[in-house]
């Protein structure tokens, strides 16, 4: 049982179902064939971090696809997708109209669901109305490390609060000389300043931005003291504006696919770009605020980054990891990192 979304991404199922901002949902593929190149062991990179996946396991709640691969066929595969939800105790149904049902969730927007095996769907409906709303549950707290971690051996220090991240914005941080250090969500603002970090990086994850209601106080506590470099990505940019007054909504079915168009407002240069977010800033909530928009995405004009007027505090509602995804806007870690180090 989940709240239904679907992702229009081709590739990457290894990374999309381990991203742990699906926690909570169903996942539809409406790319028709899926599992075609299985699943490859998990190897792990330098740092102790898994080069295919973006976390320990699988996060979702279940998988629905048209038409998943028995054979599969690639060097890295050691195992077919059904063999991995088998493993991992996630349940899948394939034979689906899956554009219909997408075209349902467009029409009506995303709505929770239940895969029931039985004779009808009365047992579905019934776990439906008694259970609590995707809207209503702090799925953070399910998927955030609990202790402190640390990954690199850079001499510049970033704090990644985690909220659900995906290991490769870890690798990307690492990749750029830096030692990062892993916090738990709820990590208080003393804690991390007392770190002595150089910069700051709020992380991707799953739910309503607004049920963080701790977290968004510590978030500001940061902001109104720490001078240094911050970077926001997805939940994380959510979360700087709330935490400096602006507000955010939720979308009627959201963005999650990797060739989701965005422009530069100051440039006029385009990108595309991976997502999965079904919530987003309200525009109109950062009159007033110190943050002002710096990407839009084309297709409906939606907040996809914010910039402080004064501050060295940028943030993205896309993955510039990328994984799946292009590599078109890596370039936001490198700027990152041009801030940290002056």
């Amino acid at each position: 049982m989940g709240e239904v979304v679907f992702t229009t991404g081709m590739v990457g199922y290894p990374q999309s179902l381990t991203d742990p901002s699906y926690k909570g949902q169903i996942l539809m593929f409406t790319y028709p064939l899926i599992g075609n190149y299985g699943v490859p062991d998990k190897i792990l990179d330098e740092n102790g971090i898994p080069l295919y996946f973006e976390s320990e396991n699988i996060q979702v709640e279940g998988v629905i696809v048209y038409e998943h691969c028995t054979k599969p066929s690639h060097w890295t595969s050691v195992k077919s997708l059904h063999e991995w939800l088998y493993e991992e105790k996630v349940p899948g149904i394939y034979d689906v109209d899956t554009r219909s049902l997408t075209q349902k969730i467009r029409v009506k927007g995303v709505m929770m669901g239940a895969i029931v095996v039985g004779d009808g769907p009365e047992e579905g409906f019934k776990l439906l109305s008694t259970s609590k709303r995707y809207g209503e549950i702090n799925f953070v707290e399910q998927v955030s490390f609990k202790e402190k971690r640390v990954y690199g051996r850079g001499e510049d220090k970033i704090v990644l609060i985690d909220y659900g991240v995906k290991y490769n914005i870890i690798r990307n941080l690492v990749k750029r000389g830096f030692k990062v250090i892993r916090v738990p969500y709820d990590c208080k603002a003393d804690e991390i300043l007392c770190l002595d970090p150089d910069g700051i990086v709020l992380s991707n994850g799953p739910g309503d931005p607004q049920l963080l209601k701790e977290p968004i106080r510590e978030i500001k506590k940061i902001i109104d003291v720490f001078e240094k470099p911050i970077l926001g990505i997805c939940l994380g940019n959510q979360l700087l504006a709330l935490a400096s007054g602006g507000n955010t909504y939720k979308l009627k079915f959201g963005h999650r696919g990797q060739n989701k168009p965005i422009v530069d407002v100051s440039t006029k240069r385009c990108y595309i770009v991976s997502e999965n977010h079904g919530y987003s800033v309200k525009p109109e909530s950062l009159e007033g605020t110190d943050f002002t928009t710096w990407f839009l995405n084309i297709d409906d004009r939606t907040i996809e980054g914010m910039k402080h007027k004064s501050r060295p505090i940028i943030s993205t509602q896309f993955h510039p990891e990328a994984y799946p995804g292009p590599y078109d806007t890596t370039f936001i870690f490198d700027q990152f990192a041009k801030m940290v180090r002056g």
